[in-house]
């Protein structure tokens, strides 16, 4: 396993978790770092992206303004803070990462090849 995601848990709806995604093997720098979701009965579906180099990041339009994606560089590690926690937002999430993702694929799993394992969150309400 390349990729270890950890953080998940039950939160109650408005509450808040911290989601991480670690590598020992490969290295985060030149590369997208995004986190997918996937709920039961539906597709995976993107979250959040950040590149690595520049910083630059993306959300889905639901998770704006809750979510925040950052990383650090000396831990080579990826986060996600997850505020105002809605039931909607119950899922496994992914951590995925790729050298070649561009901004017309950022969004799309099949672009990442290298995924952890997942982590689910449960939001109750």
């Amino acid at each position: 396993v390349q990729l270890q995601a950890s953080g998940g848990g039950l939160a109650q709806a408005g509450g808040s978790l911290r989601l991480s995604c670690l590598t020992s093997v490969l290295s985060f720098r030149g590369h997208v770092v995004a986190w997918f979701r996937q709920a039961p009965g539906k597709e995976r579906e993107f979250v959040a992206a950040i590149r690595w180099n520049a910083g630059f990041t993306s959300y889905e339009d639901s998770v704006k303004g809750r979510f925040t994606i950052s990383r650090d560089n000396a831990k080579n590690t990826m986060y996600l803070q997850m505020n105002s926690l809605k039931p909607e937002d119950t899922a496994v999430y992914y951590c995925a990462a790729d050298r070649s993702v561009i901004s017309t694929t950022i969004r799309d799993s099949r672009a990442y090849d290298y995924w952890g394992q997942g982590t689910l969150v449960t939001v109750s309400s």
